[in-house]
């Protein structure tokens, strides 16, 4: 098959694994072109995804998931020339489990979406990790009607089209509530698949309090901006003073 889709793979501090991921994600049928974008990695990120086949792109401090995702699609479009690819959008932490993506693309190839949404079939615990999936949910069908199975995750494959109508991105960890959103309501088709796919579990320490934290406030940004009434509800999740 003649390659019609590239892969970006937005990674910060994933040497461990991003090898892996890169080699499964140039084994997907109609890919043969992989971007990764090394989001101010302090480890051998860029080196690791370079070696595993994978062009690089480098931010040269950290600049957030939407900003390297909208990298990642800008060189994709540069190396491509006058080619329109689909892009599949994959973490960097998922490894040998990127090859189930293939079922991400073919509704894509297909024509029968504009945007295909993975749904893990197998669940790790995610350690407080809902009160961020519930925030999203219910923000994502009040503004749509479409309650999304895991509105967070991060596999998602678009026509460019569908990227493109969906730009500038939101900020950070509220792009894929925003891209659900803004597609839907411009009348793009939005599918979810499920895809038997794993990544790293957050753990509980502090770090992964923060990355919550960011997630919680990037989220209710992107919100905010299409719902002026989630204001409302953020007050009920301040503690009283």
């Amino acid at each position: 098959m003649s390659g019609d889709t590239a892969v970006i793979i937005p990674a910060k501090d994933e040497a461990g694994r991003i090898g892996a991921t890169v080699t499964a994600a140039l084994a997907l049928p109609g890919v043969d072109l992989v971007v990764v974008v090394d989001d101010g990695s302090s480890d051998q990120t860029g080196k690791a995804a370079r070696a595993a086949g994978a062009r690089v792109v480098r931010h040269s401090r950290n600049r957030g998931k939407a900003a390297a995702m909208e990298t990642g699609a800008e060189a994709v479009r540069l190396l491509d020339d006058d080619t329109s690819r689909h892009l599949l959008f994959l973490d960097a932490d998922l490894g040998d489990t990127a090859r189930a993506a293939a079922a991400l693309i073919t509704p894509v190839r297909e024509g029968k979406a504009d945007m295909s949404i993975a749904v893990f079939a197998t669940r790790v615990k995610l350690g407080g990790h809902g009160m961020v999936v519930r925030l999203s949910r219910d923000g994502i069908r009040r503004a749509t009607g479409f309650t999304a199975a895991q509105p967070l995750n991060g596999q998602r494959c678009l026509t460019r089209d569908a990227f493109e109508a969906a730009r500038p991105l939101a900020h950070g960890f509220g792009v894929e509530t925003a891209l659900t959103i803004d597609l839907l309501r411009k009348g793009f088709r939005v599918v979810e698949v499920e895809v038997e796919m794993s990544h790293r579990a957050t753990g509980t320490d502090w770090r992964a309090q923060l990355h919550r934290a960011r997630q919680l406030r990037d989220v209710a940004l992107a919100l905010a901006t299409r719902e002026p009434l989630i204001t409302q509800n953020l007050n009920k999740l301040r503690p009283n003073r």
